[in-house]
């Protein structure tokens, strides 16, 4: 896979270099099918505490590769609705879903066009992070009011450690806004749960995970052994990917001990 490759016609990323590109989309062109920060170990226990059972109607949002889509649909839900902003991804996600009420449409988290009420389970990973305060508050507002009562609203982001300053708060803001090519807004456990709260969710579940994306521990776990070697051939092949790869892990190393990952569960009042 060549620098060119990376950045062919159609697919994630088109038309974008691969200096300018998000990070997000330079990994998944390598091949990496799994961009959350606390792996797929977090996401199951998402999805756990979450309980999708055969009456839910499940909404994704930002179903990205899909990789979710598929762990969620093996518990036979009612209904799955995905809301995916890029259209070539929401294109991948469609391919994925066989069932009469199963679908992807293009939309914004912030504005889905579903209707109050439309679901009674709602998740969305590795996105929150990425927006302000204020778009953050109307992404979980979206998500309340999607919901019908009693419904449950899971979450998986970049967290900040309790203890992490807010000058290095910003510091880690900047570096890893920089490395990735995207606004990285992670906030404190505590600050996650008032997010939601504030929102008028009640928070029922959490679980942490170290942010460990990029080292090769995780890339096997989440990846599988013939997944990582072949996401390091691709890297071999594409010096241009791998400057951005290393730029990335370098950050994420350098703050190691004040980010990491968390899960909440929430529930909307009954």
């Amino acid at each position: 896979m060549t620098t060119q490759s990376v950045v062919e016609e159609g697919g994630l990323g088109s038309g974008v270099s691969v200096e300018k590109m998000p990070g997000h989309w330079v990994l998944a062109r390598l091949g990496k099918r799994v961009l959350r920060p606390g792996g797929l170990g977090l996401t199951a226990r998402m999805l756990g505490g979450l309980a999708i059972g055969e009456e839910d109607d499940v909404v994704e949002f930002a179903p990205g590769l899909g990789v979710t889509a598929r762990m969620a649909l093996e518990r036979r839900p009612g209904s799955y609705t995905g809301v995916e902003r890029d259209a070539v991804a929401a294109a991948g996600v469609r391919r994925l879903l066989k069932g009469a009420r199963q679908r992807c449409v293009e939309g914004s988290a912030m504005r889905t066009g579903l209707p109050d009420g439309y679901g009674t389970v709602v998740y969305g990973e590795a996105m929150l992070t990425m927006h302000t305060a204020a778009q953050k508050a109307a992404i979980v507002g979206e998500a309340f009011r999607v919901l019908r009562p009693g419904g449950r609203y899971g979450i998986h982001e970049m967290s900040l450690e309790a203890w992490v300053s807010e000058a290095e708060k910003a510091e880690v803001q900047r570096d890893l806004s920089a490395a990735i090519r995207v606004g990285a807004r992670p906030l404190t456990a505590e600050e996650w749960r008032d997010v939601l709260e504030e929102q008028g969710f009640q928070v029922r579940e959490e679980a942490t995970a170290p942010m460990l994306l990029l080292e090769p521990q995780r890339l096997i776990e989440d990846e599988g052994a013939l997944g990582a070697l072949r996401i390091g051939a691709n890297l071999l092949r594409d010096p241009g990917a791998r400057a951005r790869v290393l730029g990335m892990r370098r950050a994420f190393r350098r703050h190691a001990a004040r980010i990491g990952a968390v899960a909440l569960v929430a529930v909307k009042p009954g």
